[in-house]
């Protein structure tokens, strides 16, 4: 299995690549004059629940075993971290002739399709009670039999500040942290509207109108794990690995 390390290993990784990636993290989780929305991307970052991996570029032939791996390995020890659990994962940046600076769309197509190629990674079959429809409600992004909120950062988001990172970078939150703790309604309720709050200071972009709660009926979860600098969103998601060939998104809509 692929290697995870805690906070505290992390911050003892030499100088390179993989440390410059923990460390502008770090810095992004304290940062009291720009506070980072997510309140509980910050709680889990205090208390050490977050496991942190890396990979090679998205667009390498060998991100998606690596990922794969990384999400094994992770599935294996999620609930054992704490309930503040998530696995971020930074990607190195792809260099050499072509490779270039890219925009928030290639960025898009580069997410989907590691999501898409990634998925053919999974030893265990799609869970029966998720839709395999991603227009359905109850639709997420599975692996090893575990439901994922995936947050997608990348160098190119320059309005929506949120969704910035130096380099490439996932983070996965699984379905049974959510859940639990969306146990205390008014709890959810009310760390919900604090963090639209700190969304409106920390980004220059309105609030996207695809951030919504999972299970709603007007969700559509996918379109959230990606969002673009402005306010619109793929007309289709990319990720229909169960619907046959299906159509491909206009990713100009």
């Amino acid at each position: 299995m692929e290697r995870l390390l805690d906070r505290e290993n992390a911050s003892l990784l030499p100088v390179g690549w993989k440390r410059e990636a923990f460390l502008a993290f770090h810095q992004k989780m304290i940062d009291q004059e720009r506070k980072f929305p997510c309140i509980p991307a910050i709680q889990g970052y205090q208390l050490n629940h977050i496991r942190f991996g890396f990979a090679p570029a998205p667009e390498h032939e060998k991100a998606p075993a690596v990922f794969a791996r990384l999400l094994e390995s992770y599935g294996s020890c999620s609930r054992e971290t704490g309930d503040y659990s998530a696995l971020v994962v930074f990607f190195h940046s792809l260099s050499g002739p072509g490779a270039g600076a890219k925009n928030v769309a290639a960025y898009e197509n580069i997410f989907w399709d590691l999501m898409i190629r990634t998925h053919k990674m999974d030893k265990e079959p799609w869970p029966v009670h998720i839709s395999p429809d991603p227009e359905d409600r109850t639709w997420e992004f599975c692996f090893g039999q575990e439901q994922y909120f995936v947050y997608c950062g990348t160098p190119a988001h320059e309005r929506r500040y949120s969704r910035y990172f130096p380099c490439f970078m996932l983070a996965l939150t699984p379905r049974w942290v959510l859940s639990r703790f969306n146990e205390d309604k008014k709890r959810a309720d009310k760390m919900s509207d604090w963090i639209r709050s700190r969304l409106l200071s920390y980004d220059t972009a309105p609030i996207h109108p695809e951030l919504k709660k999972y299970g709603d009926e007007d969700n559509k979860e996918w379109k959230q794990y990606y969002l673009r600098d402005n306010e619109t969103a793929a007309s289709v998601c990319p990720f229909h690995h169960l619907r046959g060939n299906g159509p491909q998104p206009n990713n100009g809509n």
